[in-house]
């Protein structure tokens, strides 16, 4: 504890000794206020320079340092700290609301709740726990700024660990920016066997001519995921963890079912996307566009499992006793067409091809009793679609359709969305998605050093329709209904015999989902509520979520020490009710269905104190502190606990050079 609060005191002195350019703000009534919106830049003088005038100031405004999407969407660098901040503060950097982490800071999430809206025609690689922070290409932002811009992010791990996400990028012209961050994680965990550590490296540059006429966003990712496993808790150390024994207040004392195992995700993807105005709008009145543009993707992943000895009892047979390492390749190379035309009249349409090659697989074939397993899935897939938008008055209209052509995947998805703006406040949206989807490689074809992790099997597509309303209000509230038909549904499940394979279900899933959000506010003070409500109708009992998850958060916000502080605090109320949580295969790195035993009904309650300095945000959290008096049922997954109480820090910095 000394340590943690040292290290505290002393990110907080370093905060200040640095000195940061002083930024104009706007009056400091509500919180968006405490917002800096002008950031003053200050151009150097040589000293001894005969007549030397004094500095001359530059303003630039917060807005204009632009983050642009991989859509072209354009926001802007937001400097405040909101309660969505505190939710956005984590491992993942984004709203961790619907997923339950695992023990250690970067270990996996179990998924209480879905989304089935998929529209990539390509079957996934797999390994999807595995991918929580694994930053695909539309994670990926670019940016535009009047000066240097730099962003640090810190935040305290469990035990021997931290994280740390550095970012910084630069305009050497008017025409290019470039950019380049790092996001680290180490920590080496409470339980044996449970150390993570991870790396995603991003750099990204953006160009475009005087006129604007060609227009260029790369990027360069590499990436890497690794986590020691231990298959959790062994049966009989279940009561030691349940029991609140002292003796087991030191949780690597509890035995793990084994010792000798990791698993890791490489990954590396260079991305291209550029585009030329043939006919380009000479003022607003004009009426027409013509654009072409051209979207590459050239992406690796590895995923393997290595394991000093074989674990037999909880793996089954292996082919081999020790040094077992199973390996998992994909490369993709993926090119897309464009053709964009817009006309003030009848709106944007788009016209695209794409050409699609993958090569999945392994570097030997598996001769079983049963038969034998391929070790390469090769092919080419080629897809045209289309996409429109057209936006009136308060309505905006969009459309979009893919369709599968040539290629052993056939896949197809259509969406529609219609949104209408009553007023500053409401708008009302609805969409209609259809999808016809291959599932993921790993469920068509898998091999491993363990007998019972070999198949190669040929499933339908899974198939989804969904229906979507919003309603969406900051004065009254945000509602969101979700029905959701799934057909073929493929997902990992545990045989007669005990062992995980995966599984593609006969029968149709019904699955809804109603989702309410709600802020109160009374002066100073707030009550943030986030409840969702799930009900599957599903005979087989293939897909199970939680009836209830909800957040509710009670804070308290204020400008102090004569305004130069802005302070938040609070706490934060987690639940989801008890239902048959999903279990997890290390091997696989996915979870698996289970209908034998029911997880959740306990409360995960969190004391927060943040607090705003100029460009400068400190996070004080005392995670889970109602564990240190309830009782020991808290789970992740089956044999997974949750983590206890810790108290953790950090900071996000950024300052303009």
């Amino acid at each position: 504890m000394k340590k943690i609060i040292f290290s505290f005191l002393l990110f907080i002195i370093t905060v200040f000794a640095y000195a940061q350019r002083p930024v104009k703000k706007t009056s400091n009534k509500a919180i968006s206020t405490a917002q800096s919106n002008v950031v003053t830049v200050q151009d150097s003088v040589k000293k001894g320079s005969v007549g030397a005038k004094s500095t001359q100031k530059k303003e630039a405004v917060i807005t204009d340092y632009l983050i642009i999407n991989h859509l072209r969407d354009t926001t802007y660098l937001d400097t405040t700290l909101t309660i969505n901040k505190e939710y956005k503060y984590n491992y993942l950097r984004r709203d961790e609301f619907g997923l339950m982490p695992f023990a250690n800071i970067g270990q996996t999430y179990n998924s209480l709740t879905y989304n089935f809206n998929d529209t990539h025609l390509i079957p996934g690689f797999g390994a999807k726990a595995k991918h929580f922070n694994y930053l695909d290409a539309e994670d990926i932002n670019y940016y535009h700024v009047p000066t240097p811009l730099t962003e640090l992010y810190f935040k305290t791990a469990l035990t021997q660990g931290q994280q740390l996400d550095a970012f910084f990028t630069t305009n050497t012209s008017k025409q290019f920016n470039l950019s380049i961050g790092y996001k680290g994680v180490r920590s080496l965990g409470i339980y044996q066997n449970s150390l993570t550590s991870s790396g995603n490296l991003r750099m990204t540059a953006s160009y475009k001519t005087k006129n604007r006429r060609y227009i260029l966003n790369t990027h360069f990712t590499s990436q890497d995921l690794l986590t020691q496993e231990n298959g959790g808790l062994k049966d009989d150390n279940l009561a030691f963890f349940e029991s609140g024994d002292p003796d087991f207040d030191d949780r690597g004392v509890l035995e793990v079912n084994f010792e000798n195992a990791e698993n890791l995700l490489l990954g590396k993807r260079f991305y291209l996307n550029h585009s030329y105005d043939f006919i380009r709008p000479k003022d607003s009145l004009s009426s027409n566009s013509l654009q072409l543009a051209h979207v590459m993707t050239l992406e690796d992943k590895i995923y393997t499992f290595d394991q000093s000895a074989a674990n037999t009892d909880y793996f089954g047979e292996a082919f081999r006793t020790s040094s077992l390492k199973d390996r998992t390749e994909l490369e993709q190379f993926t090119n897309q067409l464009q053709l964009n035309y817009k006309n003030s009249t009848l709106g944007n349409l788009q016209f695209n091809a794409t050409h699609n090659n993958y090569n999945y697989g392994y570097d030997k074939i598996v001769a079983l009793n049963s038969g034998t397993i391929t070790n390469r899935l090769i092919g080419d897939v080629v897809s045209v679609g289309a996409k429109y938008n057209k936006q009136y008055k308060g309505f905006n209209l969009n459309g979009n359709a893919e369709l599968n052509v040539t290629g052993d995947f056939d896949g197809n998805y259509i969406s529609g969305t219609a949104s209408y703006q009553l007023n500053s406040d409401l708008k009302i949206l609805a969409n209609i998605n259809h999808s016809s989807i291959a599932p993921n490689f790993n469920t068509l074809l898998f091999q491993s050093d363990y007998k019972n992790y070999n198949w190669s099997n040929q499933f339908n597509n899974i198939k989804s329709q969904q229906l979507l309303f919003n309603i969406d209000s900051k004065k009254y509230a945000n509602l969101t209904v979700d029905l959701n038909t799934i057909n073929d549904y493929v997902y990992f499940s545990k045989n007669e015999d005990g062992n995980v394979k995966p599984y593609q279900n006969s029968d149709a899933i019904t699955y809804l989902k109603l989702k309410l959000q709600k802020e109160i506010r009374y002066k100073n003070f707030a009550l943030d509520n986030t409840v969702l409500y799930q009900n599957v109708q599903d005979n087989s009992n293939v897909l199970n979520v939680p009836q209830i998850v909800t957040r509710n958060t009670l804070y308290y916000s204020n400008q102090v020490f004569k305004k130069a502080m802005f302070l938040q605090t609070g706490i934060i109320f987690n639940y989801f009710s008890s239902y048959n949580m999903n279990s997890y295969d290390p091997l696989l790195a996915e979870f698996y269905t289970q209908n034998q035993e029911k997880f959740g009904g306990f409360p995960r309650l969190d004391f927060f104190v943040n607090a705003k300095i100029r460009q400068t945000r400190i996070f004080l959290k005392a995670e889970h502190f109602n564990s240190a008096f309830t009782a020991k049922d808290y789970y992740s997954a089956a044999n997974q606990p949750y983590r206890d109480f810790t108290i953790r820090f950090g900071l996000v910095w950024n300052f303009f050079l």
